[in-house]
Parts: structure tokens; C-alpha cells; sequence
């Protein structure tokens, strides 16, 4: 096992120094601590669950983006061309780049949205009243006190991951989502992806039989976007390597899997251990590749390579979540869902689609088959009614758009989230208590219940109902309107 250094004060304290970082106040400094209990924190008085709370009805949803760095910028032009949003307001710390948001948003045909920036931006933007929804799209250290700050001013917001990174934070999240009554959730774009959706329905129809165990996460080589000078501005992402050992990025193969088992909608995360492999990675890429003197070299890297968290279940169900970024290796979310009748496996570039299933008694022989035929027979219904619009208009394969598609339908139509605040904490809570298990020795630690109880009830989620987008008048966006990447190169999100 290796050593595991303390997690530093910038991680402890992320929702504190984003308060002031927008213009908000807190009560004080948060207490250096990392939560490690799965204890239910005393629920506040008159405390009313989210679960199945739809939305008010919007004709039009107004949309206020904080953070314009390449993810944020990269998304504003499918909320441009989601029928029936509008981009009202765009924030960044930079004036610059809110600036060249709301031109682009200006060249494609729509209203210009009002601009904000500095320190105080993000408050100024939230006391306007032409704003439904917030995304947030800034450093992880800010998206606790930003998305609590939105939901105080009466909107629902969409975070970016993680939601928060500690757990008194998704806590709080949780507790100020029931009090204001207000949305917040994750915005997993991998949950809409073409293969996990599918995957889902295949896993709710039964076809892998009685589901016990999945695999999933986040292996992508960043390093050369980690050490690049523009990319992650100020550095932010690499400088989370010096702070703590974590598992700070597993949501987008770990969420696709957690709703395939139903998790707080029948089953739920109960303990999890972590294991972590000594920090060389990043080390090794700048001695190979990064001049002397660049600010990097005063840096002490400390975060494991390859951080896995093995996470149980009520119903004994097992799931492996891993991280790493640090490595050379080819991007996978890993996506594998194994049960008593089959399994699947993604990423494996077994035929078009990449991945590869073997389930009884279709297959036999111990011989792998394409999942193109079943991945055709369990097609989600968004992606057969959006997709060609997702192609045109989203990053990252169309998932961006059917996600953002999905956000602003469901606010139109009066639905119920897809995705809620306790699937969001839940999804997220690995990022504190692999902390916790790698302190402890690897040990395994509790999961909390953010459902406080209600976790137990089969519900609906990501496998909906089909719906419509109510019309609207406005003419459709033209995919080269806006242009939804901001660089030549993948946009690592």
C-alpha cells in the first residue's frame, strides 16, 4: 500500500475559496476535515424530499453560463440550438471571454446575452431575473458554492463534475435542493451516450439476466492538455495532482453503470474501499517533455496514477470505478455490465460501435459478438429522435446535445429530472471517500444515504418515457452558426 500525504487545505476548503471567489459570503472557514462516515446527518426541519418533483413549466428556458474556459465554451452552442433556450447571461472571471461568448452567441442569430466578469460577476448575474437554469462550467474547487449560491437565488443548475468534493458539500447541495425546491444535478453527459443508454434498457428488459457486478470510470491520457499553458487555465486541473490522493474524476464510466443497477431507485451504494498506484506519471511525462523553468517543475506530484474504488452495493452488487489521467493509454470509459445471462464490454473496437456483448441464449461458443444488431434493437428513444440533431450540434459523439436537449425538454414539458441531487452526490461522493479509504489504509468506508431512506423504491430515471419538445416559433440554429468545440483539438471534459 503506499503512503497517502493529507489532503491540503485548497481541497478542504474548495467550497470556501470559491465563495469569495464570486462575490459570496459563508459563515467561516470550513473545518479541515474529510468526512469518512456514512452516518445520515439530522435532516432539517420540515425537510421535504426531491424525488419525483417536476419541473414548473418554462415556454422558453433562459439560461445564465458560468465559465467560459474550454467546456463551457464548448457547450454554448448547444444551448443555442436546443429549440426553445436562450442564452441570457454568460459570466467568467475573464471579461475577454465573456465577451466572445455573447458574440457568438450574437452571430448565430440570438439575442445577445448580457455579459459579467471579475470577482463580483457571478453574483451580479445571478440578482438578474431573465435566468431559469445555471450551468456551471468552472474549476472544480468552485461548483459547491456556485451551484448553491443559484439554487438560493431561485434556479435550478447543471454542474459540471464533480458537483462538489467533499462530502459536507453534498450534503449541503442535497439539504439546499430540498429547501429552495430547486434542481441540481450532474451534468453527465455520458449517461446519454448512445451505448450506455442502450446498455441501460438492455439491463432493465433483463437481457444480462440478474445484474451483479459492472466496471467503470475514466482512462484518458491528459497529460500533454494537464502541462499545455492554455488549456486549463492557471493550470487548475494539473495543480489537483499536488493537493490530495483521490479519485477525483470516475463519474462518467461509474454513473452510466450506477443507473443500469438502479442505484437510490432500488439498490444503493453502501461501502466503499480504495486503492491507489504510486504518483509517477505526471513526473516522468514533464522530465521527458517540459523545459526547465516552466512554473510545473516547483510542483510535487502526489495523486496516484491509477486510483480504483471498489464500491458494494445493498444488494450485493459489486462496481470498480477507476481514474487515470497520468498514463499513456487509449481513452475508455470502460462501460462493462456483467449478470447471470451475459455481459457487455465498450471500448473494445469489436465493430462500429466499439463495444462487445455475449449474452445466453443468443450467443454461445465462448465467442464475442458485435453490438451493433443489439445496440439497433435498444436504441433510446432520444437518440432515435434527436440524434441526427445531436450529430450536427454536440461534442463528444452528440452526447453534449442530447443531454442539454433532454435538460430544456424536461423544463418545457414540466417533467421529472432524469438525473437528481441524490444521484448526483452519490455519483460524486467517491472523490471524498476514496480520500477517506486511502487515509484509512485502503479500508473500506460507508456511503452515505443522501435519500435519507427513499433510496428502496423503484423509479424511473434515465430509461423515460418518449416526449416531445413542445414547438416553438423560432427558427432552428444552423450547425455552423455556432461552432461547439473551441479548439482543433478532443476537448477533454
Amino acid at each position: 500500500m503506499t503512503s497517502h500525504l493529507q489532503p491540503s487545505r485548497r481541497v478542504l476548503l474548495g467550497g470556501t475559496l470559491a465563495a469569495g471567489a464570486v462575490g459570496l459570503t459563508t459563515g467561516g472557514p470550513a473545518a479541515a476535515v474529510v468526512t469518512s462516515t456514512g452516518k445520515i446527518p439530522a435532516a432539517p426541519r420540515g425537510r421535504r424530499t426531491m424525488i419525483g418533483v417536476p419541473y414548473d413549466v418554462h415556454e422558453t428556458v433562459r439560461i445564465g453560463v458560468v465559465g467560459l474556459g474550454n467546456r463551457g465554451m464548448g457547450m454554448l452552442g448547444g444551448w443555442v440550438a436546443v429549440p426553445g433556450a436562450r442564452v441570457t447571461a454568460v459570466c467568467d472571471v475573464r471579461a475577454p471571454r465573456a465577451k466572445t461568448a455573447a458574440d457568438r452567441v450574437e452571430a448565430a442569430g440570438r439575442p445577445r446575452p448580457a455579459e459579467f466578469s471579475g470577482t463580483a460577476g457571478y453574483a451580479q448575474m445571478l440578482a438578474r431575473d431573465d435566468i431559469d437554469f445555471v450551468y456551471v462550467a468552472t474549476p472544480w474547487e468552485f461548483h459547491h458554492s456556485q451551484a448553491k449560491a443559484a439554487m438560493l437565488s431561485g434556479r435550478h443548475v447543471g454542474i459540471e463534475l464533480p458537483i462538489a468534493t467533499e462530502l459536507r458539500e453534498l450534503w449541503d447541495l442535497v439539504d439546499t435542493s430540498e429547501a429552495t425546491r430547486r434542481h441540481a444535478f450532474l451534468m453527465e453527459n455520458c449517461s446519454y451516450g448512445r451505448n450506455e443508454l442502450a446498455m441501460l434498457k438492455m439491463a432493465h428488459a433483463g437481457v444480462f439476466g440478474e445484474v451483479t457486478n459492472g466496471h467503470g470510470g475514466y482512462l484518458h491520457d491528459l497529460r500533454d492538455l494537464l502541462f499545455s499553458d492554455t488549456y486549463y487555465t492557471d493550470a487548475w486541473r494539473r495543480k489537483w495532482h499536488t493537493r490530495s490522493t483521490a479519485s477525483f474524476y470516475p463519474m462518467h464510466g461509474l454513473a452510466p453503470i450506477a443507473a443500469a443497477m438502479d442505484i437510490n431507485r432500488g439498490d444503493r451504494f453502501t461501502t466503499l474501499a480504495a486503492t491507489a498506484t504510486p504518483a509517477k506519471g505526471l513526473a516522468d511525462y514533464r522530465a521527458r517533455n517540459v523545459p526547465a523553468g516552466h512554473p510545473s517543475w516547483s510542483e510535487t506530484y502526489v495523486n496516484g496514477d491509477l486510483v480504483t474504488c471498489l464500491i458494494e452495493t445493498d444488494r450485493g452488487r459489486i462496481l470498480r470505478a477507476e481514474h487515470d489521467v497520468s498514463t499513456p493509454r487509449p481513452y475508455s470509459r470502460i462501460n462493462s455490465l456483467a449478470g447471470t445471462r451475459g455481459i457487455i464490454e465498450d471500448y473494445v473496437g469489436t465493430d462500429s460501435t466499439g463495444a462487445r456483448v455475449y449474452v445466453e441464449p443468443n450467443h454461445s461458443g465462448h465467442s464475442w459478438r458485435g453490438f451493433s444488431t443489439m445496440r439497433a434493437e435498444f436504441d433510446h428513444w432520444i437518440w432515435k429522435k434527436v440524434g441526427d440533431d445531436a450529430a450536427q450540434n454536440g461534442g463528444h459523439g452528440g452526447m453534449d446535445y442530447i443531454l442539454q436537449w433532454r435538460v430544456v425538454q424536461q423544463m418545457r414539458t414540466g417533467q421529472v429530472p432524469d438525473i437528481d441531487v441524490y444521484d448526483s452526490a452519490a455519483w460524486c461522493s467517491p472523490v471524498p471517500l476514496s480520500v477517506a479509504s486511502l487515509e484509512a489504509d485502503g479500508e473500506p468506508v460507508a456511503v452515505p444515504d443522501f435519500t435519507r431512506g427513499d433510496w428502496s423504491t423503484l423509479r424511473i430515471g434515465l430509461d423515460s418515457r418518449e416526449s416531445d419538445m413542445p414547438p416553438t416559433a423560432d427558427a432552428p440554429v444552423a450547425a455552423t452558426g455556432l461552432d461547439s468545440t473551441p479548439t482543433t483539438r478532443r476537448v477533454a471534459s
